[in-house]
């Protein structure tokens, strides 16, 4: 028999206030009723306490999401000052259009496959990427114009760039060493200007502040990954790791995340035994060749925003004519965080020329050439050859095409 608190028939009785008053004799239900209510009633009463729970819990957890700060949208916190500006005004002590000038070299960077003519130069175009992807553009100082030209481009440039390759000798040793001395005297003057030397850079500064053309070593660390060595005790405040993440930085003496690619080098030994190379640098890491033999990896001016590397940072992201190049994740970081480095120091020069001439000169009025098909060297580089000079107009030939560059 059903009780009756749970029917729904309209013949239950209802009992008045007046009857409950005057009847003693009413009696509650026997609990053994219940034991006789259906499964399936059951299961009618279980499915509206499920929804309401489900509600609850659905409640309290929206509650929680908004009172958590870790996942507030920004549309979503009170302004208290509606007034006030949601954008900071840009820092007026940096400059937020930096340009990079970067020394071409001689050649054409394929062996002459793509120009054999004799006063072709180039510039590999990992080194523009590498420059871009950090913020900056790029104008080419072509080694080999008019030494007038050339200074006149270093007016329109925030910072300059040391590229690898071959070339220790003549005319662009001559107009590297011409270009950082210079450098350096704009730093003196107080003109914050930066210098990145990467792979022949790096051996090319050392030859310069050393004074002495022989103190390279030959080592054998060609399409070689490898770690970087940190010198003991060396405080990377201020350097180009300064903004690396920590578990980067030590992966960085852990795992091959750096590209080295050259036969010359330098030793701790002979880098600390010059009393002008030791003077000027501070020696950051070190690394290892295929025969174990360590050599200086990157170094940092101890008074001027000079920072030379013997490995190449560019590489990792933007070439793949080598087989060793790392291109992980992390590799990629490496990449980034360097050129990152480099454009903010690039930022605190305070040089703005005229838009006019810095448009005029960009690395856009030229085009690269793909050379990659050759599964060796670079991916793409532009090619720059000297001309006639007419009415101070130089001009670059670079694969079919053709462009003119006016100062």
């Amino acid at each position: 028999m059903s009780s009756h608190f749970l029917s729904n028939s309209p013949s239950t009785p209802t009992t008045k206030a007046s009857d409950r008053q005057n009847d003693t004799s009413v009696s509650l239900p026997s609990t053994s009723t219940s034991s006789s209510i259906s499964p399936d009633m059951w299961n009618y009463l279980w499915i509206p306490f499920l929804i309401s729970l489900s509600k609850e819990l659905t409640l309290a957890r929206s509650a929680t999401a908004t009172t958590s700060p870790s996942i507030l949208l920004p549309s979503q916190l009170a302004d208290d000052s509606p007034s006030a500006p949601r954008c900071p005004a840009p820092d007026t002590n940096l400059n937020y259009r930096p340009v990079i000038g970067i020394l071409s070299h001689p050649g054409d960077g394929a062996s002459g496959r793509l120009n054999n003519a004799t006063n072709a130069s180039y510039i590999a175009a990992s080194y523009v990427k590498f420059v871009e992807s950090a913020g900056a553009r790029v104008i080419p100082l072509i080694y080999n114009e008019p030494r007038e030209i050339l200074f006149e481009k270093l007016n329109l440039v925030n910072g300059v760039l040391f590229t690898g390759g071959w070339a220790k000798t003549g005319l662009y040793f001559d107009t590297a060493k011409a270009i950082f001395k210079e450098v350096l005297a704009r730093n003196d003057a107080g003109f914050h200007f930066p210098v990145y030397a990467i792979c022949l850079g790096f051996e090319i500064l050392t030859m310069i502040i050393s004074e002495d053309n022989q103190i390279l070593e030959t080592y054998n660390a060609t399409d070689q990954a490898s770690t970087l060595q940190f010198m003991e005790n060396i405080s990377i405040e201020g350097t180009v790791f300064q903004r690396f993440p920590p578990v980067l930085l030590k992966k960085l003496s852990t795992d091959c995340l750096v590209m080295q690619n050259h036969h010359y080098g330098i030793s701790p030994q002979r880098f600390q035994g010059n009393e002008h190379l030791s003077s000027f640098f501070e020696i950051l890491t070190n690394s290892a060749d295929e025969d174990n033999q360590v050599y200086v990896s990157t170094v940092q001016a101890r008074n001027y925003p000079v920072t030379a590397f013997q490995w190449h940072p560019e590489k990792n992201a933007f070439e793949w004519g080598l087989s060793m190049i790392p291109h992980s994740e992390d590799a990629i970081q490496v990449t980034q965080h360097v050129a990152n480095f480099f454009v903010s120091e690039a930022r605190k020069s305070l040089n703005r020329p005229p838009a006019r001439k810095v448009l005029d000169n960009l690395i856009y009025n030229y085009s690269p050439t793909y050379c990659g098909k050759a599964g060796k060297g670079y991916d793409e580089v532009y090619i720059f050859a000297e001309p006639e000079t007419s009415n101070n107009t130089r001009c670059a030939v670079h694969g079919n095409c053709h462009g003119r560059v006016k100062l």
